[in-house]
């Protein structure tokens, strides 16, 4: 009987994974001639067998066969381990591509956050926090290395910044430094000045609270004893403790740097000047009421223009007695800036959602409105209002659908809306004749192309993904997107009002809620007021601290004249 090849015994195993298939089948045509000879001494030993050969001899072979058998096995068992510890580096491998690819992204998307395009970042809340955490501790570990590098006993070069100078308007305080002595200290003779160094740096006097003393001398006539004294001025709150300066800077701090009544209490107790928040909260409301013929006219003027832009966002409001918050909504109503009047911008707090409440607003206003798809301006719409469609909105679902998964589909809409703002960037600024030209040349054979592509690739799609809803979203609005390029004196997009809205945004992450309806109306009053003077580079709180001085006795008749961009602040 011949000897079988005992290879088939190792099959098995060596087929487990490709790597130790080649691994194994290395070790066969390594050891093929060993097995050749062992195979021709077993048959050799199994012939002797038959023939009845020394049983001493037969044990003898038999023992050597074990042996090769259990060598053959040892290095079998050898490969199953370093093909176990090849899968697990493997394995390693993998999990750390997939971590290099995790982190990448993570770089891209805070690359993104604070370098990115504004249309394609976070909120800019979100993006503010991130940033100013990265400069910080960039900043802080830029100090470690600096330290860790440099000698302790090593003098600090004077070194020169680079940065921009500071305004010319700042008022200057001089130090002068002069040296120990007026005389070399090499040799001994007068030094003789031949320029000097100066180096500027910026610093800063918190809140500064101080008293005015208004002192009026009383005067009496001999004669008929008549008593003569100068006049009390008006003033919004009759006897009041603050001045006006002080007023305007607590609705500064309250509607323009966010911050709840209760820290200007601790703000001001930190100062030595217990302020009640009671008293702060009664301040705000009668100055509300006193500002609100200013909001009135503006919100008149704005009415004026052809082409306004809306939008709004949920902010809470607490319900009284309910220990609850309920949604309430502030409503942002934006000029037009490619019409060249003076910028404005009205809030409208209102109780809910409804388009009610901005019909009750435009009342008979007839002209171009920018807004989203929200349904309650389509009311206004039917009455004569003429919508325009934002296309930030409808870029926004393809970017949102490219950056999770890269559609290709996706990519190709936002390199053409791309096309399309590139050519509104090369015509900002230019007069509304010379962009309507424009936009008849170069827009409109864009916008045919990319609604006929729009077309025909909606029909390849299914119905119910989420790159189909883009796509019915964009020809849904289609009629209003492209009517921007019709006219030249409308935007391409919404943004203008989307930006307006961040004042509320970044306040009620603070203050988190208006107290009732009332604080909801004068907090839209405030914000108009104060958003009002930022578009058009008004300091507000000068601006609010001329107004708050002069309303009291200020004639209602001439109220259009206390308008940001026309008064003219104290130096």
């Amino acid at each position: 009987m011949a000897v079988a090849d005992p290879w088939h015994r190792l099959a098995p195993i060596a087929g487990q994974t490709p790597r130790a298939m080649a691994s194994m089948n290395w070790l066969r045509l390594s050891i093929k001639p060993v097995f050749a000879r062992l195979s021709g001494i077993l048959n050799g030993i199994i012939s002797l067998m038959n023939l009845s050969i020394a049983p001493t001899r037969n044990r003898i072979d038999f023992a050597r066969q074990e042996e090769v058998l259990a060598q053959i096995f040892a290095l079998q068992s050898q490969l199953a381990e370093r093909d176990a510890k090849l899968i697990e580096r493997d394995a390693e491998l993998k999990r750390r591509e997939l971590k290099i690819q995790q982190l990448t992204l993570e770089l891209a998307h805070h690359k993104r956050i604070r370098f990115g395009c504004k249309s394609e970042a976070l909120s800019p809340e979100q993006r503010d926090l991130f940033v100013e955490s990265c400069d910080e501790d960039g900043a802080a570990i830029a100090a470690e290395l600096e330290q860790q590098q440099k000698p302790a006993d090593a003098p600090r070069p004077y070194k020169r910044s680079g940065r921009n100078p500071l305004p010319p308007n700042l008022p200057r305080i001089d130090h002068r430094h002069e040296p120990e002595s007026c005389t070399c200290g090499q040799c001994g003779h007068d030094l003789v000045k031949i320029g000097e160094d100066i180096s500027e740096q910026l610093d800063v006097e918190p809140a500064r609270f101080f008293v005015h003393r208004h002192i009026r001398p009383q005067y009496a006539c001999r004669r008929c004893e008549t008593i003569t004294a100068a006049p009390v001025p008006a003033a919004i709150i009759d006897g009041g403790l603050a001045a006006p300066g002080l007023h305007a800077w607590v609705l500064i701090q309250k509607y323009l740097d966010h911050l709840p009544l209760y820290r200007i209490e601790k703000i001001s107790e930190r100062h030595g000047v217990p302020i009640a928040r009671s008293t702060l909260a009664q301040w705000v409301g009668q100055l509300g009421v006193s500002l609100q013929p200013v909001v009135d006219r503006l919100a008149e003027l704005l009415l004026q223009g052809q082409v306004l832009h809306a939008d709004e966002t949920p902010v809470q409001q607490l319900e009284p007695g309910q220990g609850k918050t309920k949604r309430a909504y502030m409503w942002a109503y934006r000029s037009n800036d490619l019409e060249g009047a003076p910028r404005i911008v009205v809030f409208d707090y209102q109780t809910s959602r409804s388009g009610v409440h901005a019909r009750n607003f435009l009342q008979e206003w007839r002209g171009h409105l920018m807004v989203d798809d929200y349904g309650g301006y389509k009311e206004s719409f039917r009455q004569g209002v003429t919508e325009l469609a934002c296309l930030a909105h409808c870029r926004r679902k393809f970017f949102d659908l490219h950056a999770v998964g890269g559609h290709p589909v996706a990519a190709e809409v936002l390199r053409r809306i791309g096309e399309l703002y590139a050519i509104e960037s090369e015509i900002r600024g230019k007069r509304a004749e010379e962009r309507q030209a424009v936009r008849h040349q170069k827009v409109l054979p864009l916008l045919a192309s990319l609604e006929g592509w729009l077309r025909e690739k909606q029909k390849t799609l299914s119905r119910h993904s989420e790159l189909a809803k883009a796509f019915g979203y964009a020809l849904n609005q289609w009629p209003a997107l492209i009517r921007y390029a019709e006219d030249g004196w409308v935007e391409v997009d919404n943004n203008i009002a989307e930006n307006a809205l961040r004042l509320v945004s970044l306040g009620r992450k603070n203050w988190l809620f208006f107290g009732s309806d009332h604080g909801g109306e004068r907090g839209a009053s405030l914000y108009s007021l104060i958003g009002t003077c930022k578009l058009n580079g008004v300091d507000p709180e000068r601006y609010l601290h001329y107004v708050l001085d002069v309303i009291a006795d200020w004639p209602v008749n001439r109220v259009g004249a206390l308008l940001p961009w026309r008064v003219t602040l104290p130096a």
